[in-house]
């Protein structure tokens, strides 16, 4: 009996499960996601915590990440959001279901500044026949729990064989 093949997703939260609770688990799981998607890995963003539908990534405010007015960079912002939604989305997919983002809409509510968190839950549609456009929502706060971007991203979902 063949086995069915194992999706991003399902990898995603293999590597999270075995590597998050080891002496820099969290680094590491965080690190070969950017390999994955070198783009991704360019801010340092680090996994704070995964599992099917949900994504918490934690973004260090440092110089790498920041702009002229001594604040985290509005690009920096958007990959913080974009990388978080991804593996909040990638894992809660249906297996062989892929998503690719077709949008970003972000809304820049207060300087970031400090330690951020980006939270994204994502509410995957449970069966996928043909390519949909499916929205999910970041959010990232600073140390004071205050909103400072909401990013609205727009994945293209499809199912196995479609290009």
């Amino acid at each position: 009996m063949a086995s069915s093949p194992v999706s991003i997703g399902q990898q995603l939260l293999a590597n999270w499960d075995r590597l998050h609770r080891l002496p820099l688990g969290k680094r590491l799981f965080s690190w070969a996601v950017g390999r994955m998607v070198p783009y991704t890995g360019s801010i340092g963003g680090i996994y704070d915590e995964v599992r099917p539908g949900y994504a918490r990534v934690v973004l260090r405010d440092r110089r790498p990440v920041r702009n002229h007015l001594a604040s985290v960079h509005a690009i920096a912002l958007v990959n913080l959001a974009e990388m978080t939604s991804g593996v909040a989305l990638l894992t809660a997919l249906p297996p062989g279901v892929r998503g690719i983002v077709t949008a970003l809409e972000i809304r820049y509510l207060k300087k970031a500044r400090g330690l951020l968190t980006c939270e994204c839950h994502a509410n995957a549609p449970s069966e996928v026949t043909a390519s949909i456009e499916h929205r999910i929502v970041a959010v990232i706060r600073d140390a004071a729990n205050d909103v400072v971007a909401e990013c609205t991203v727009q994945w293209r979902v499809s199912p196995p064989g479609a290009t």
